[in-house]
């Protein structure tokens, strides 16, 4: 049996999706519902079993769990960069991991996490993904510090060994309907084109950027999904991987594919970027994926503009999820 953290959200959907073409099925869904609309990401797909998330790690420290499990892929977490309860992000993103890596390494299982590029903070310690250069990053939000946490936790406790971790860099994709504002930036400039005919972006405050010229490295979903079961397939491979697609793009690279999509010329609006997050703003993100390549992942990813088409013309334009309409 595989068991999937976060099965109902963006990339764990998606990643049952990929499974289930693979013809497997035996999966657990492990998540928290509660009262939004990621419940329909699960209307078609496989699985054996659903669990709320505070029911699984009670299975778990009571050991009631299929003896046949066979991989984790923990993907559930708190992920909103906003969220300013430390004490719930460090019980929900920290502790809950921390939980499940140490029932699954005693128990020989594969155990697949999700790590974050928002650990790399602004970027001025540089973006690899060495163990060993984990110190001299200074995540910028409370997310990213959770998620930096488990990784210099994972590392002391001797686990980087024989874990996964997986620092996603600005997924986009099916999936993400339900994850109001963050949602990615291709979903809300869809939605302004729709409702306005055009699209805002942040003004730069950096002479070395134009407006709209800050860069980020932008992957789609069906790439990120690609990557992470690359070490399913690869239960040799362990510590902690870059999941991006290696070339930053500009926000206005990004604009201008939505509009191509959707068959219409740009139109760009540039306004003031909020004083309460002009310190903490990335001006440049981009994965090094050195070592996912060493590791023998030959795939290349799909391109901005033809992931974006489609993206926008397959799924948004029809409203239809990854498993199907």
């Amino acid at each position: 049996m595989i068991v999937v953290t976060g099965g109902a959200g963006f990339i764990g959907s998606a990643l049952i999706a990929a499974l289930n073409k693979r013809q497997i099925t035996d999966i657990l869904v492990v998540d928290q519902l509660g009262t939004d609309r990621k419940w329909k990401n699960l209307r078609n797909l496989s699985f054996v079993d659903y669990v709320e998330k505070d029911d699984f790690l009670e299975m778990v420290v009571e050991n009631r769990l299929d003896s046949a499990t066979e991989a984790v892929f923990h993907l559930g977490a708190c992920s909103d960069t906003t969220e300013t309860n430390a004490s719930y992000l460090i019980k929900n993103n920290y502790e809950y991991s921390k939980l499940l890596a140490q029932w699954a390494t005693a128990d020989n299982i594969r155990f697949i996490y999700a790590s974050s590029a928002a650990t790399y903070g602004d970027g001025s310690a540089g973006f690899s993904d060495d163990v060993e250069k984990m110190d001299e990053l200074r995540p910028l939000n409370m997310y990213g510090y959770s998620k930096h946490l488990f990784d210099l936790w994972a590392r002391r406790a001797g686990l980087s060994k024989k874990i996964v971790g997986l620092k996603y860099f600005n997924v986009f994709g099916p999936n993400e309907y339900h994850k109001g504002d963050m949602q990615s930036f291709v979903v809300k400039a869809f939605e302004q084109i729709n409702a306005t005919g055009k699209v805002r972006l942040f003004k730069s405050y950096r002479p070395e950027f134009k407006d709209g010229g800050q860069m980020r490295d932008f992957i789609y979903v069906k790439d990120a999904v690609d990557m992470t079961l690359f070490f399913y397939d690869n239960s040799q491979l362990s510590g902690l991987f870059n999941i991006g697609s290696g070339k930053a793009c500009t926000w206005n690279d990004l604009v201008k594919a939505v509009f191509a999509a959707m068959g219409r010329k740009p139109k760009i609006e540039y306004i003031e970027m909020p004083d309460s997050i002009r310190n903490q703003y990335q001006y440049f993100t981009q994965a090094d994926i050195t070592k996912l390549r060493k590791a023998g992942y030959k795939q290349e990813t799909t391109s901005l503009e033809e992931a974006i088409q489609d993206y926008v013309q397959n799924y948004l334009q029809k409203c239809e999820h990854l498993g199907g309409p």
